[in-house]
């Protein structure tokens, strides 16, 4: 019996355990009178919880304990009925792993797995500290990521401020002088005068249309499987932000890899979940690739060499783990490797966005300058001549 089997079978026997337990969940969730607007616990919330949990079982505390103790201190109302529902759901007759699968918005399925995986071994304690890791790194990248973009982020929000403020406030006072001269403006005057009238007049129109646009630009991209391919792909195409994301998508893949094989999840699982955390659809579909072929007799070094999407000397260092039987040590070398090649790239690309940005900035502003000074020396020498 393969090891999802066993964790399916687990499940299928606590089924009946179910009705016994809603009473006391509906009574743990129900929620306090007066209205709250908050949201699900973020990732944050998940490592905290993972650490005290961790640090409680390594002391000796049984898991019911040790769930209630950490539900008492959560703030969040929503996540702290998710502890006390697991705490219901363990005392009821379901494991560990079969509680937090009930929550799959909350919990991921790596993380599932992993508690399965310690719960069949007995090793609870070690692999919470491994999740706790995880977590801790992924959280460590995430924020890393996020700080590199604020920097650029700022930049355009400037200047696109810049730009609107100077054809829908500055600008019309200054054409007033040029009213009844169009036909002796320049080129560059004509155009800033139709966008200065477009922004001014019509204002109330563009910015809910630039908004939904956005809008639209999100659902499709996050929502749609079609527009999730298309901006996957189109990721992996962009300069400087290729890198980026080909960086983290390894990253995040070996990472991924190394810890649930030092866990002792099969391999089929692994690259299952693997394929489901990657985060790129293009990576999905070549780890699902991988797992069809693994599950067909062939090594997953030999299935990665069929995609561009690894690079080959990863594909050579899996291979030598698969021969040398130290897989799961070889994915962690590699996770380490890109990970710190991510760092090196978020400040590569960050260094190259900053001065990109405010050449940007400084076009657009020199462009509006031009447009006013032109027409202005034009105008004088021909006064003079």
């Amino acid at each position: 019996m393969s090891f999802m089997e066993q964790l399916t079978a687990k499940k299928n026997a606590a089924a009946a355990s179910t009705r016994r337990i809603h009473s006391g969940a509906e009574q743990a969730t129900k929620p306090k009178v007066g209205f709250r607007f908050e949201f699900g616990p973020s990732r944050k919330d998940i490592l905290n919880f993972s650490n005290q949990l961790a640090v409680m079982v390594r002391a000796g505390i049984s898991l019911q304990d040790a769930l209630e103790s950490i539900g008492t201190q959560i703030q969040k109302e929503k996540f702290r009925a998710v502890v006390f529902d697991l705490k219901a759901r363990i005392e009821g007759g379901q494991s560990f792993s079969q509680a937090l699968a009930e929550h799959p918005d909350v919990f991921t399925n790596l993380y599932i797995n992993m508690i399965a995986a310690a719960e069949i071994s007995g090793s609870m304690s070690s692999m919470l500290q491994q999740l706790v890791e995880y977590l801790d790194q992924e959280a460590e990248t995430r924020s890393q990521i996020i700080s590199a973009m604020v920097y650029p982020i700022i930049i355009a929000v400037m200047a696109i401020s810049t730009t609107t403020f100077l054809l829908t406030f500055v600008l019309p006072r200054f054409l007033v002088v040029f009213a009844g001269k169009e036909h002796l403006l320049p080129g560059p005057t004509k155009v800033i005068m139709v966008l200065s009238g477009v922004m001014s007049n019509y204002w109330f129109i563009i910015f809910p249309a630039l908004g939904g646009a956005l809008m639209g630009f999100w659902y499709v991209t996050n929502k749609t499987l079609t527009g999730k391919y298309w901006w996957d792909k189109t990721k992996l195409r962009i300069p400087l932000l290729n890198s980026l994301c080909r960086s983290l998508y390894i990253t995040r893949s070996m990472h991924t890899m190394g810890v649930l094989t030092n866990a002792g999840v099969p391999i089929l699982d692994t690259l299952a979940i693997t394929a489901h955390i990657s985060g790129n659809m293009l990576y999905e579909n070549m780890w699902k690739g991988v797992h069809e072929a693994v599950r067909q007799g062939r090594k997953i070094a030999v299935s990665l060499g069929d995609y561009a999407l690894m690079p080959g000397n990863v594909v050579q260092m899996i291979q030598s783990g698969e021969e040398s039987g130290t897989l799961s040590e070889v994915l962690g070398d590699i996770a380490d490797f890109y990970a710190r090649e991510l760092k090196t790239v978020i400040k590569t690309v960050t260094s190259m966005i900053e001065p990109i940005m405010i050449v940007v900035m400084g076009v657009l502003v020199g462009f509006i300058a031009m447009s006013i000074i032109l027409p202005i020396f034009k105008m004088s020498s021909m006064a003079t001549g």
